[in-house]
Order: structure tokens, then sequence, then C-alpha cells
């Protein structure tokens, strides 16, 4: 297939399109063609060694160097090396030439070229070192065929568990080019992308080191489960909630928003089932005195390859990609219960779902020893304290674990001071608080975090159709405002028995992490539960009226639920980039230029200047007026550059000796890294174009 770049960087490049509909680029392609190139040759060698060492073994060795020459590297080399690279294999006095098994011109420089040797001499035969050569000689072959294999295994499959999926090209294929599943011939358009490897390590390593979050309390040792964000990474956040809150409130006619308290009456929550339901099933490890949550440890009896039972294995969920452990922790429980390998395939299930009388058999996540973990018990992840001066039973609140129920409470006061219809929806951005069991994976799972949720409100007939057009509403605004990248984003569907008691359906759009595909977003029905809930609690009524019907109902909702710190997290693996500029590595974050947390970055060329450091200070002055720009006057103009790539910046403007004469300055983009001469009248202008699309 041909591949062709909409940024002109590459003309047309070559790929596979691949029976699975996978696509393999042409880099992977020319690596696969020369692994196999190198296997044929190591074949046809080993191929000759063994017909030699079938014959003759002795045959195999050229002949000791004799002691009146000298051993210089390429005669010492010679007397290791096998007869057949000195151009003749054969026994006694009638020498073979190599051609007879493939000819080369590479060969026949190799049989005039001896080092010493006379090419027509016979070879002396050594029947230790021929036995010594003859017998590794038989591994080449199936040593190269597993090499093989494991260089187009991983050039089909993605990156484990450690490591993200990035493939080499996303792109769009007209499947009615393809004529027969045997002939794989397609037109595909797209955008050529990076292949590299992001580990979690990497990108916490720059979160810091670039001041995009810290620690929460790193000066004392940290505290788990809270973080600080930086000068740059409250500014990337920030830039996240405005732009949501413009495309889902203020362009949008059918909602309205609010900003509810975090401490309410404790009656909220009970009326919403937060106190009585909201809890994870925990489970604790008696030995190591750490805890888990049970639908987070996985479980699977091992059997051997006659289906005894062996024992168990176990693990934390995102460690089950780890098959490699996995597996010899299998295979050990084989060997020690005297089973016949090898072991059965592993069947992981939640512990949640494991019966009582085994959870002793199971062994711990943390120490791999059974008989340690407690039974499943539920743990409320509610955040309390007090009001007021007393501390008793009766001033006892609660932080909120969502920013929903503000929005149910105050459902009967915007629908009398906003004059809105069914159907509308109200928006909220806050932060929400979980005493989660164990956060971890960053900024993913934390105990404090921020959420923009709507709730739109609608007739229970309708919630298909609005369903599906929130949903997507939503991908839309992480693919073309966020810039996420498309291969990166996937769906789930909730099956019908893991739906919440009142949920109709619910969606989520999903994200492959560093540590695995994981939720990002939710789009859920929750028909008209919470409002139910609310009105029989509180005796207030919150119905509306069909003007058409003349009937009272109760509206139905659907809710898109996002995440402001996963968003974030998603937000900067996708933009994390290595690449090479001039021969140098750099790394590059390619944030959409919509929500950048630097738009511009101003550099004057020398800072020894006057004339060039006014010009640039009287630019940089009217540039953030409209975006958050930077200016950076320190080091070499390409170190700057780099600086500014690796925070992100889309945009760097040079002010330099020939902006003193025409007014003109230099704009370098930070993706194709081109640079343009603008006028400093129309720079403002080109910037908005590229940065607000208007």
């Amino acid at each position: 297939i041909f591949f062709r770049d909409p940024k002109g960087q590459n003309d047309v490049t070559r790929g596979l399109l691949l029976r699975d509909g996978t696509f393999a680029a042409a880099a992977e392609v020319a690596a696969f063609k020369t692994h196999l190139r190198n296997f044929v040759v190591l074949s046809m060698c080993a191929v000759t060694i063994v017909a030699s060492a079938m014959s003759e073994p002795a045959a195999l060795w050229a002949r000791p160097i004799p002691a009146s020459q000298t051993h210089t590297p390429a005669t010492a080399t010679s007397r290791l090396a096998p007869a057949f690279l000195q151009g003749r294999v054969g026994v006694g006095a009638e020498p073979i030439p190599l051609q007879t098994f493939a000819g080369s011109e590479f060969m026949e420089a190799a049989r005039t070229n001896t080092d010493g040797f006379d090419a027509q001499d016979q070879i002396e035969g050594n029947p230790n070192m021929g036995s010594l050569w003859g017998v590794p000689s038989l591994l080449v072959v199936p040593m190269a065929l597993a090499w093989l294999y494991k260089r187009w295994a991983a050039m089909r499959q993605p990156q484990g568990a450690q490591h993200f999926f990035s493939p080499d090209a996303h792109c769009t294929v007209d499947v009615s080019a393809l004529e027969s599943p045997a002939v794989s011939m397609a037109t595909v358009t797209g955008e050529r992308t990076q292949q590299y490897v992001l580990s979690m390590d990497d990108l916490v390593s720059l979160c810091k080191r670039r001041g995009f979050v810290y620690q929460a309390s790193d000066l004392y040792g940290g505290f788990a489960g809270f973080w600080d964000y930086g000068p740059l990474g409250v500014e990337l956040k920030n830039q996240i909630k405005a732009k949501w809150w413009k495309k889902m409130v203020q362009l949008r006619d059918d909602v309205v928003g609010i900003d509810s308290a975090i401490i309410g009456s404790p009656k909220v929550w009970e009326a919403s089932g937060h106190l009585a339901g909201f809890s994870d099933p925990m489970v604790d490890c008696k030995e190591s005195n750490q805890r888990f949550r049970a639908d987070q440890v996985l479980y699977s009896a091992v059997l051997d390859a006659e289906g005894k039972q062996c024992g168990y294995v176990s693990c934390q969920q995102d460690e089950v990609s780890n098959e490699k452990a996995l597996a010899k922790k299998a295979k050990k429980l084989v060997k020690e219960a005297g089973g016949k390998g090898p072991h059965q395939p592993l069947n992981f299930k939640e512990l949640i779902d494991c019966p009582v009388e085994l959870i002793d058999q199971i062994p711990s996540p943390a120490t791999g020893n059974p008989g340690t973990l407690t039974p499943p018990r539920d743990f409320n992840l509610m955040f309390s304290t007090n009001v007021g001066p007393v501390v008793a039973d009766s001033s006892t609140a609660f932080l909120r674990p969502e920013t929903a129920q503000g929005i149910f409470t105050n459902f009967k006061n915007v629908m009398d001071t906003s004059r809105v219809s069914l159907p509308f929806g109200i928006a909220q951005i806050g932060k929400a608080f979980r005493n989660e069991i164990t956060p971890r994976n960053f900024i993913f799972r934390s105990r404090e975090f921020e959420q923009m949720e709507i709730e739109y409100f609608i007739k229970e007939d309708d919630w298909e159709r609005c369903h599906q057009e929130w949903l997507d509403t939503m991908h839309k605004f992480l693919m073309e405002t966020c810039g996420l990248r498309p291969e990166l984003v996937g769906t789930e569907v909730h099956a019908q028995d893991k739906l919440a008691h009142y949920a109709r359906a619910c969606t989520d759009l999903t994200f492959h992490f560093p540590f695995g595909e994981q939720e990002l977003l939710g789009v859920a029905a929750r028909g008209c539960y919470d409002l139910t809930q609310h009105a029989n609690a509180s005796g207030r009524k919150l119905e509306v009226n069909d003007q058409q019907t003349k009937t009272k109902f109760i509206p139905h909702v659907i809710e898109p639920s996002l995440g402001v710190d996963r968003l974030f997290l998603a937000v900067l693996c996708s933009a994390y980039d290595e690449d090479e500029i001039g021969g140098e590595k750099r790394t590059v974050l390619r944030f959409s230029p919509e929500i950048a947390p630097v738009k511009v970055l101003v550099l004057p060329l020398v800072k020894n200047n006057e004339d060039i450091m006014g010009r640039a200070k009287d630019l940089f002055e009217r540039l953030r007026m409209r975006w958050n720009c930077t200016m950076d006057i320190t080091g070499a103009i390409g170190r700057r550059y780099r600086r500014g790539d690796e925070a992100g910046v889309p945009f760097c403007v040079t002010v330099d000796f020939d902006s003193l004469e025409d007014g003109t300055v230099t704009v370098r983009d930070r993706d194709s890294t081109e640079q343009k001469r603008v006028s400093e009248d129309e720079l403002i202008a080109e910037l908005t174009k590229a940065i607000d699309g208007y």
C-alpha cells in the first residue's frame, strides 16, 4: 500500500496491510527483510557446515599456522576460521570450491585471500577442533528461526504492559479497495507518527523536571495519593478545563453551569446511597500489612497437563500482562506438586468472586504466600470531617466523592432561575475526594481529583439517541480539542450485569496508558434514580411539566463524566515523542496548540544587543496580552528551541538582526521544525489562526 503524508514530509511511504487489518510501515518491512536475508545466509552456512561434518569433521578446520609466521590479528582470525570461509571445503587432497554450495563475489574474495594460506593447500585435519565446531553448527538453524520469529512477533504486536502501544502509523483504510483477503491492496491516508517507547518512569521524571506535577508534601517525603501541579502543569490543566467549559457550556444553548459546595448536608449522601453503598471490597495481607481492592486482585488455578490442580497464582490487575513471570510461578507449582508439565493456560478471575472457603489457598500478591489474605469486606471511600466547634456524631460531614449530587440538588433552582426547558444540561467542574485503598499509577488514581461532569436531563424515550450524541460529542472533544492520538483511544460498552442497578447503559472511552488500557471517561444513562431519591428524601417535587401531553414527570439523565487528572495524563502520554533533528535526539511534547500550556516562546537572537532585546520585549508584551507566553534569553538558539520543544511550546518567535531592518521575525513550528519569516504586523493574525483556529 502507499501511505501519503499530508504534511509533505514524505511524499510516499510504502508498507504492508496485513490480513488481520494491522499496518506495517516501510521501516518495519525493511527491517524484517534484512533479518530474513541474514537468516538465509546463516542457513546456507549451517547447511555447508553440517554437510561437511557428516563427511569428515576433521576437514572443517584449517591447518595450524606455522610458528614461523607472524601472528597478526588477520592470521589469528584465520587460524580459528572454519575452512569454508577460506574458500574450500573438502576431504584430503581434493578441495571443493565454495561456489559448489553458494556462489558470491564475497565468498570468491574470501577464497582467494586466506591470510597467509595458499588457496590450493590441502587441509590438515584436526579431529578435536572438528568435533567442537560440528556440534554447535547444528544449532544455527533453530537459533536463527527463533530469532527471526521473535523479530516478526515484535513487529506485529504492541508493546507490553510497561510500555504503551504506539504503532508506526495511524491511518484510514478504504476497505472497498480490498478485492479479496488474499490480495491486500488498499489506499491509506493519514498522518505519519513516530514510533517510540514511553515508560511511566520516563513520564514521571519529565513531569517533575519540567514542572508539570510534583509529589504532594515532597519536602516531608510525600503523601500517598495526593499530587501538586507545577507552573506548566497548572497551565495545562487550566487550558483543558477552559476548553471543555467553552465547548460544552458557552458554545451550547442547552447547557448551563454551576459550582456547588464541596461539603454538603449528610442527608444528600444518605439519599443518594453513598453512606450505605459507596464502598469498595477490600482484602488485607496479614503478613505484609498491605491492603488491596478485591476486584483488582486476580487469581487462577494452576492445572498440569493431565488436569491435576497444583495450586493457585495471583497478581494485581495491572500485572496480569506479565505472562512470563506468572508462567514461571505456575511452572514452579506444578514441579512442587509433582505434576506433569507443561501447565494448562491460566484462567484469571477477580478475587471478589472467589468462594470464601478458597481464600486461604490464594497467595498474596505482596508475598506470594497462601493463607495470608483476609476475606473481602466493604470499605467506605468517603472522607469524613466535623463541622462546627463540637466534635460529635451530629457534626459529622463528608467531602463529596463526586460532583454529580451537587447538580441534582440544584436541579429545581436552575429550572426556576434559568428559564430552561427539556432537554437541557447542568455542567460543573470541581474537586472530589475518595479514600482509595490503593492509589497508584501516578495521577491516574488518586485520593483528591477533579471532575468535569454534565447531567443532561431528557425525556425517557430519548435516552438512546441522546446517549449516542453525547458519546460522539465527547469523542470529538478528545480528538480535535485535546489532540489525543486516535489509535490510543478505544471504546468499552459495559455489560448489563456490570451496570449499576439504576443505569440503562454505560459506555467508556478508554485510553492506552503506559500501564495498560484504562477508562478515560464515561457516558452513562442513569435513568431518573437520583432525582427520585432526592425528591423522596427531601419531600420536594422535582418534576417538570410536559406542555404537549400536559403531564408531569421526573426527567431521565445522561451523564458524560470526565476526570481532569486522567485527561491530563492522557494528553501527556499522547503528546510525548522522541525524534532526531540534525543528528541530535530530542524529547518533544506535541500538545495541540489549542491546549498547550505555553503558546509562544519569544527568543532574542543575542542578549547583549539592546536593540534586539528591546524589540523582543515589546513583542513579548503584545503577545502575552492574548496568550500565555514566555521569553528565554540564555543559551544557544538551538538549545533554547529544545527547551521549548520539551515544554510543548508549539511556536517559537526569534527576533534577530534582520528584524531591526525589515520588521520581520522568524516563526518556528515545533512539530515540523520549519521556519518562515513573518512581519510583526501579520504575526498575531498568523498565530491566532494556528492556535485558536480562526
